[in-house]
């Protein structure tokens, strides 16, 4: 890539007699309600002397592709990636990348990142911030704030209880980090337990021993991404595997849970309470029966947002047009 500053190559287009080809180039959707500009400044900031260009409509976006070496967004399509015909590497700016054409990028030879650490923080203190809801009952408090009813109730405590949470990256390990100081012990869920973790114990996904995780388990968080093995991992017999006073927080993907089974054991109160940020379906329909559980805490989906999101992701990006220029290993790569 060259300098903004240094001559680049020219491409041509409609309408255009020559348009310059950016080194980034930045799609033009947002995420989280914050405008795609400020994703823009700050890799402005963080690569002062490259050319990143945010490209505003559809035209923009295929005129403006053709040559860049760089591409980052939400998401891109086949008939963008047509375009990208100098395309070196797509920089998602989500951590999840099921939505993308893996197989078309693959065969392109385009490397792909992801946005694998950004939002660690943010979620992590969604779910501290749920376990202490449910610890101290808090939710109770509010209802009967509401109610303008002065009636005490009986609360729990976090210490001495066991946190499970299944997935072990860069959500689950914030999570565990953050749990430090409140007196509990944590075990871990990941594909490979011998690698060790965080947590006091680590085990697989399957088996005995996950199933005796469950079974003393106070609080199963889950922080995993949605794969063949995750799809329906908490149905109706894991539910009913962990302890009626258990809660349940999900920040993964909704069909990690059996939703009919959720409802059933919230219902039955053979589960304590559940903190849902995803469901299965989502948006969740206003007649869904979630919705009026008292033990169902539900928010739509919005753990990832955190003001430093563009902040974080820039710093992931810059780097890795950095080691891109060195022919060095790039930072999340998932492809």
């Amino acid at each position: 890539m060259t300098a903004q500053s240094d001559t680049t190559d020219d491409i041509d287009s409609p309408g255009d007699e020559s348009i310059e080809a950016p080194d980034v180039l930045v799609l033009r959707r947002g995420t989280h309600g914050m405008p795609v500009d400020e994703y823009v400044d700050r890799l402005r900031e963080r690569l002062p002397d490259r050319d990143v260009r945010l490209a505003e409509t559809p035209s923009e976006e295929r005129e403006l592709a053709v040559r860049a070496p760089v591409v980052t967004g939400m998401e891109i399509d086949d008939d963008l990636l047509d375009h990208a015909t100098d395309l070196d590497l797509f920089a998602c700016a989500y951590a999840g990348t099921g939505h993308l054409p893996m197989d078309a990028l693959e065969d392109r030879g385009v490397a792909v990142t992801n946005a694998s650490g950004v939002h660690g923080p943010n979620i992590g203190e969604h779910v501290v911030g749920n376990l202490l809801v449910f610890a101290r009952r808090l939710h109770e408090g509010w209802r009967r704030q509401r109610n303008r009813e002065w009636r005490h109730f009986r609360a729990h405590e976090l210490q001495d209880s066991t946190v499970t949470v299944v997935g072990l990256g860069a959500i689950g390990q914030a999570v565990v980090e953050r749990l430090q100081g409140f007196g509990v012990d944590t075990v871990g869920v990941r594909y490979t337990p011998e690698k060790g973790g965080p947590t006091d114990d680590v085990v697989g996904f399957e088996g005995p021993e996950f199933e005796d995780a469950l079974a003393r388990t106070d609080y199963l968080v889950l922080a995993c991404p949605l794969t063949e093995t995750t799809r329906g991992l908490i149905g109706e017999s894991e539910l009913k595997t962990l302890s009626p006073e258990a809660v349940l927080v999900n920040v993964a993907r909704g069909p990690v849970v059996d939703t009919d089974a959720l409802v059933w054991a919230l219902r039955s109160h053979d589960l304590r309470g559940a903190a849902l940020d995803v469901t299965d379906p989502e948006p969740l329909p206003e007649d869904h029966p979630l919705w009026n559980l008292e033990n169902c805490l539900i928010t739509p989906h919005c753990s990832g947002h955190t003001p430093e999101y563009y902040s974080r992701l820039a710093d992931v990006v810059a780097e890795n047009v950095r080691r891109l220029d060195d022919g060095e290993e790039l930072a999340n790569r998932v492809a």
